[in-house]
């Protein structure tokens, strides 16, 4: 079968499913599989209404409303994705769940795609038509005046930019695998496969008179790996993949490169929303997962709104960014959140305000903040310079918590661009995303590995993990790579040796003249921030490092050249040390967490 088979049998299981939910729709059956409690109201749409922004362009806007003689609270969805029909099927079912239970829905496309007016800008004018649009609910006869809002993604960043403008009427958040500031999409390239996955998306929700069985197809190939991405992912220069991958000039990804290498350029200005963290409501639910791509800056948001006054509360559940039916069932969640903030309710709220999924142990823990308190511990680089062990992890290099001897012979490899070392799920814009077998990636020749001995006892890491490394490179201009991995144990035949090489979390470092800290020999260390993650090792499992020079094409491969990577062509290899002794200690730093939550 076709590649354009497969694609249009699954954009078929997309409408079969579609057509599914609205028979279950009907069957009432969602109380049970999202812990719902039970409807109270009967709903009534209001659909295709034209809301009006300040410069005159209207909005498509449909009207969820319990039957009811009482001003009720409201919540309010934008979404870039469809708020109706087969493609917007998800925001159907979301709005029918929260108006049953007492909420008026308000779902809204923002502007440029489906029914609304004006062109689709990326970000540009989300808190100018959120705010119009919280300023439209509040002089509505069936608001009481207070606002909540839902959403994943896209749905996650309209929430920070509607918070942005200070309104009043605006109390409560639930933002899902998102964060606030989304010019890291733009950072030179670095997240191409997210660029290319929603460039497919995007440009099949804004673009006119599009059949509804190719809008379904490009979705799916956006959210599984795909191979007609792959002449984009290979393509040189980075400012013409838009043509390579689409067919033709996509403006917002223009933009986007336009301005990225002007810092104080007013178009990134306006759409980084870090800095109005301190606007947002007191009452805000971060909600992100282990394997979502914006994890860290969903973690730096949180902190930023505890350290501005706020009282956020943070849940990380075991997602990738495409768990849809997973982020679905965080309504339940989400009405917990607004009954006790928009209706007064007391209970329903969890116990602790930081609740995480310890995977391993498969059980939730709850904390006061986050990061709980742990020890963080380093385990070493080891190995005489076998760290790639010619393809066999066995004889590779060894991770310990004892310190490097003095004399340690340093590992070697080289990082070609043109054969770029690839990515293995992890935080992808994809289903792919998740915990996958490394072992194929882990036999290349450019990547390092460092392996501890079979744990004897239990060990928890809870908070975020980072490496420090000793490095030279040939090139000023490089990349540096650590993946943190489980080693199960393979108990087959008797025999108790290293099985599955499981991806924990990550994390990338891109050099320049100025990063890091070059120490006397000319080495340099450097410190790689690898996210977070929850995990318990078991005894005879093992923990894994990986380091390599690139993620291709989930971060965009490194030239090596130094020059603009946008524009430029030319490639250079790299060779690449990395030291591990006792004056240059190459360590992995793990957050051991030995309480209870």
């Amino acid at each position: 079968m076709d590649s354009k088979s497969k694609i249009s049998l699954a954009g078929l299981g997309v409408v079969g499913v579609g057509l599914t939910l609205s028979y279950l729709f009907r069957k009432k059956i969602w109380e049970r599989v999202f812990k719902l409690t039970p409807a109270n109201y009967q709903v009534k749409v209001e659909k295709n209404l034209r809301l009006l922004m300040p410069d005159g362009v209207e909005l498509a806007t449909d009207v969820y409303r319990p039957q009811s003689n009482q001003p009720l609270p409201t919540i309010l969805l934008r979404t870039p994705y469809g708020r109706g029909g087969t493609i917007g099927l998800p925001m159907v079912f979301i709005s029918n769940r929260f108006a049953e239970r007492g909420y008026n829905v308000v779902c809204q496309d923002v502007r440029g795609i489906h029914g609304s007016g004006g062109e689709f800008k990326p970000f540009v004018y989300e808190k100018m038509d959120g705010q119009a649009t919280l300023e439209w609910i509040d002089t509505q006869p069936w608001s009481d005046g207070k606002v909540g809002m839902w959403g994943p993604s896209y749905l996650g960043y309209v929430q920070y930019a509607a918070a942005a403008t200070g309104h009043t009427q605006l109390k409560a958040l639930v933002p899902l695998v998102t964060q606030s500031n989304m010019v890291d999409l733009a950072d030179n390239g670095h997240a191409l496969d997210t660029i290319m996955r929603w460039m497919y998306i995007i440009d099949a929700m804004s673009t006119p008179g599009l059949p509804v069985w190719e809008r379904v197809n490009r979705v799916m190939r956006c959210e599984v790996q795909d191979k007609a991405l792959a002449p984009g992912c290979y393509h040189l220069p980075l400012d013409t993949v838009d043509e390579v991958v689409l067919g033709k000039t996509v403006q917002f990804y223009q933009d986007w490169i336009t301005h990225f290498h002007h810092e104080d350029d007013s178009y990134f200005q306006k759409v980084d929303l870090k800095q109005t963290i301190a606007k947002m409501p007191q009452a805000v639910h971060f909600m992100g997962g282990w394997y979502d791509l914006f994890l860290p800056g969903l973690l730096r948001d949180y902190a930023a709104q505890k350290a501005a006054g706020g009282s956020p509360y943070l849940t990380i559940h075991k997602w990738g960014h495409y768990d849809l039916a997973q982020q679905a069932g965080t309504v339940c969640e989400a009405l917990a959140w607004f009954d006790h903030h928009l209706k007064g309710k007391t209970n329903g709220l969890p116990l602790k305000p930081v609740n995480v999924w310890v995977m391993g142990a498969d059980e939730w823990r709850g904390f006061d903040h986050w990061p709980p308190p742990s020890q963080e511990t380093a385990y070493y680089l080891q190995g005489d310079g076998m760290g790639n062990g010619d393809g066999d992890t066995l004889s590779a290099g060894r991770l310990s918590p004892i310190n490097p001897p003095m004399f340690d012979e340093p590992d070697q490899y080289r990082f070609d661009p043109a054969d770029p070392t690839p990515n293995f799920a992890g935080a992808l814009l994809s289903t792919a995303a998740g915990m996958v077998d490394n072992r194929e990636l882990e036999a290349r020749h450019d990547v390092l590995v460092f392996t501890s001995p079979p744990l004897l006892n239990p060990l928890e890491i809870i908070g975020p993990v980072r490496a420090v490394l000793y490095v030279q490179s040939s090139s000023p201009f490089t990349d540096f790579f650590a993946r943190l991995c489980v080693v199960e144990e393979n108990g087959r035949s008797g025999k108790r040796t290293p099985g599955r090489s499981l991806n924990l979390c990550d994390g990338l470092l891109r050099l320049e003249p100025g990063i890091g800290e070059r120490q006397p020999d000319g080495s340099l260390r450097i410190e790689i921030d690898m996210s977070a993650t929850a995990y318990r090792f078991q005894p005879g499992q093992r923990i894994r490092l990986q380091v390599s020079s690139g993620t291709h094409p989930r971060i965009g491969r490194n030239l090596g050249t130094g020059e603009p990577i946008l524009t430029s062509t030319r490639m250079v290899v790299q060779e690449q040390t990395v030291l591990h002794d006792g004056k240059r200690p190459s360590a992995l730093f793990l957050p051991v967490f030995e309480g209870r939550g």
